[in-house]
């Protein structure tokens, strides 16, 4: 009989220190985050902006390669897998955001609906890129055409990677500004 209430009292106690480490461990989640924001979705925001920011330096090059006109067929076929592989992890990053944006703030809600389309023309720039480089491949010359599709990557890379930096921005700025208002808060 004791050692069953020794059990159970164990039992009970450890059940308290987990409870307590949980909502210890939430109040420190709660602290990183302002009210109404979701850290899941900052994270991610983050993640894209590691690939918009990889994006605009690739399709930077490839925009300044086809102005030039002097390397090889093959390193443009490396460098457009490169940008196509970046494209599909942003895109992947993206579905993420929006299974998640059901507890995302009404900011983050934002953020996500102005990368969607970015994204999506950066993809299809992309694709028309490609598929004009594959019809060509077997006598290279870059053209024009190839030329404006590189540019237009550049120029979409680049707002792409602007927009996600000023919400990651944003959002570290908020954190910052709820903190700051908890000390003065504190204060009175």
């Amino acid at each position: 009989m004791k050692t069953q209430r020794r059990t159970l009292f164990y039992l009970l106690l450890m059940g308290l220190l987990a409870a307590g480490c949980y909502l210890v461990s939430s109040g420190a989640l709660a602290e990183d985050t302002p009210s109404g924001s979701s850290q899941e979705v900052n994270q991610l925001l983050s993640r894209v902006k590691t690939e918009a920011i990889a994006l605009e330096r690739d399709c930077d090059e490839i925009a300044t390669w086809a102005g030039a006109r002097q390397l090889s067929w093959q390193s443009h076929a490396q460098k457009l897998e490169l940008i196509r592989e970046h494209v599909n992890e942003a895109g992947r990053l993206l579905k993420q955001l929006h299974e998640a944006r059901d507890t995302a703030s009404p900011w983050q809600q934002q953020a996500i609906d102005r990368i969607y389309p970015l994204l999506k023309e950066l993809a299809d720039n992309t694709e028309g890129m490609i598929n004009h480089f594959n019809d060509k491949k077997s006598t290279f010359h870059l053209s024009d055409e190839y030329g404006d599709y590189a540019k237009a990557g550049y120029e979409l890379a680049h707002d792409l990677a602007a927009l996600v930096r000023d919400y990651v921005d944003y959002s570290h700025l908020e954190v910052d500004f709820h903190r700051l208002q908890e000390k003065l808060e504190s204060k009175s």
